[in-house]
């Protein structure tokens, strides 16, 4: 026998019921997001201010200038931390850094680099960034974390955090 093409066709499969999404375990808002009284206070805040000589070709600040305004910060934050935060057998290196280029830099600017204290571990301390206009706090360049391990510079072994930098970011 042939097949006749009067055959019905097979019946289509029916689809599960799709399960309600479960909620999520809270309201997370992107940072921009984020009530204002819901920031965190920042650890120090440092003013500085664009150099023309860091400009690039495009006419704005070129991003390796970047890490310079933040290693910048993070001395002049290091500089008011009360009681000693190195010595010859702990002193601060940075392991990893991550910079997120929101707009550009363009000359003149001044500047407010805001630090904070994200994770605080046994050796190392995480410090968030923010690069924004002294103006328009709202104005963000930059934002984004390095992490900083003290070690001894003798080993080149990680060693216990201060304790003037646990009570300074505390």
């Amino acid at each position: 026998m042939s097949k006749s093409t009067s055959e019905s066709p097979k019946p289509a499969r029916r689809r599960r019921k799709a399960e309600p999404a479960a909620p999520a375990p809270f309201d997370a808002a992107p940072i921009d997001e984020a009530p204002a009284d819901a920031a965190p206070r920042p650890l120090f805040v440092a003013e500085l201010a664009a150099r023309w000589r860091d400009l690039d070709a495009f006419n704005h600040v070129n991003n390796s200038n970047y890490l310079t305004y933040l290693e910048e910060a993070r001395l002049q934050w290091l500089s008011h931390v009360p009681g000693p935060w190195f010595d010859e057998h702990a002193m601060p290196v940075m392991a990893a850094a991550q910079l997120n280029y929101r707009r550009p830099i363009e000359w003149p600017a001044q500047l407010h680099v805001q630090l904070y204290c994200e994770r605080m571990g046994t050796t190392s301390m995480t410090i968030a960034h923010r690069l924004v206009d002294a103006g328009d706090a709202g104005a963000l360049y930059c934002d984004g974390h390095v992490v900083m391990v003290w070690m001894d510079p003798a080993t080149g072994k990680p060693v216990p955090l201060p304790q003037a930098i646990r009570d300074a970011a505390g």
